[in-house]
């Protein structure tokens, strides 16, 4: 069992590792990609400092704790757009038939698919993450780095999830793309702002407060509790992930679209 984990382990890496060096063939578009993800996520900045400029708490976060929020959103973001960037083109693989590839492989099905390919602007979101820990609060950069893989990882696994509807439902796609918008734009704002309905949804079907609202009460105040919280929270999260997409392939539709992957 260790041994097919780390073979797994392996092969993902490797995966990764050529699908970066594509995207490096390029290499001004390379860095531009990075560079302006980078200057886009700054100039909220900006927004926040003239916010703050009048209110001195916003929904209960201070100025410091705002900028701690954009910089996990920033570092999850990129994990998961980065590492697994086709868990969010995987409505589009299921209906167009193009898990065909990954079917044939004696490794993961789902791992395989979803870390085929990389998003380079996601490492500039990256970078802007650790500036901002860099900034704010570097003694915590450990902490920060652990809580940005967690939240990373819950947000591949709601995309996972609601892609493997497209298995049952075929174009699926639109509302797919719209929970994964919500996954990642409401996770910038102070959890203090929402209420009723809002914050037990975003507590419990899609949990925000794993991906932003709980580890932002971890770097303010540490709590070996969250910690744990957020540790079997995404546990649970990703079993999910793993049982929806592999009861849905029982159903899958092969279009003999036989590609070969270099």
């Amino acid at each position: 069992m260790l041994m097919e984990v780390k073979n797994q382990f392996k092969v993902t890496l490797l995966s990764i590792k050529y699908a970066l060096q594509r995207e490096m063939l390029n290499k001004a578009s390379f860095i531009s990609n990075i560079v302006f993800m980078i200057l886009n996520n700054s100039a909220f900045v900006i927004q926040w400092i003239v916010i703050y400029s009048i209110k001195d708490d916003i929904g209960g976060y201070s100025f410091k704790q705002i900028m701690l929020l954009w910089g996990i959103a920033a570092l999850s973001y990129g994990v998961s757009r980065f590492f697994f960037k086709d868990s969010f083109e995987l409505s589009d693989m299921i209906n167009k038939g193009k898990i065909d590839n990954y079917l044939i492989q004696p490794k993961n099905v789902l791992i395989s698919c979803i870390t085929s390919s990389v998003e380079v602007s996601a490492l500039g979101d990256m970078i802007y993450g650790y500036i901002i820990i860099c900034l704010i609060d570097i003694k915590n950069i450990f902490l920060f780095t652990f809580l940005g893989i967690l939240s990373g990882l819950v947000i591949t696994s709601i995309a996972v999830t609601v892609a493997s509807l497209a298995f049952y439902f075929g174009k699926s796609e639109n509302f797919a793309n719209t929970i994964n918008s919500i996954m990642t734009n409401f996770a910038t704002y102070p959890g203090g702002i929402f209420k009723g309905f809002i914050k037990i949804l975003f507590y419990t079907i899609l949990p925000l407060s794993l991906t932003a609202y709980v580890p932002i009460e971890v770097l303010t105040n540490f709590d070996v509790y969250k910690i744990i919280y957020m540790l079997v929270g995404t546990a649970i999260f990703i079993a999910i992930a793993f049982i929806s997409f592999y009861k849905g392939l029982r159903r899958y539709s092969s279009t003999n679209l036989m590609n070969a992957r270099i």
